[in-house]
């Protein structure tokens, strides 16, 4: 798994955002459908910036130092202190918030399982293996 497993992710994770809120709308109401769908953008936030710090971090040609420093310097104000006020809107239950920003873990965890289970990141020869009875 590279990059692009976490760039899946994180479009799974809209999509899914996307496919739920109007269910999540009508079955629980605008504020907590609303507390999910925001969580739940603040998680893939999260880990975009995440996956873009740790590029520009760990590189063959080394640290990408000023733009390693600009990434942490742009991320964790914006990004906490705007959980911090997602939090404080006494609409949103904390709870609500959590599980949306939880979904982006629970998608990752699914498409893994997924991916072990169907075998997928085996090579040729061992998956051939594998689904002739063949050990």
């Amino acid at each position: 798994m590279g990059l692009e497993f976490i760039h899946r992710t994180l479009r799974t994770t809209g999509i899914v955002l996307l496919i739920l809120f109007p269910f999540f709308l009508y079955y629980f109401g605008v504020w907590k459908a609303l507390a999910l769908f925001s969580g739940g953008v603040w998680g893939m936030l999260n880990l975009w910036f995440i996956t873009l710090t740790v590029r520009a971090a760990i590189r063959p040609e080394g640290v990408d130092k000023p733009r390693t420093i600009a990434l942490l310097l742009f991320k964790f104000p914006l990004l906490y202190v705007s959980g911090y006020f997602l939090l404080k809107i006494s609409l949103f239950q904390p709870l609500w918030l959590l599980a949306g920003a939880f979904a982006t873990v629970v998608i990752m965890i699914l498409k893994a399982l997924g991916r072990v289970l169907l075998h997928l990141d085996m090579d040729s020869t061992e998956s051939r293996a594998k689904t002739s009875g063949v050990a």
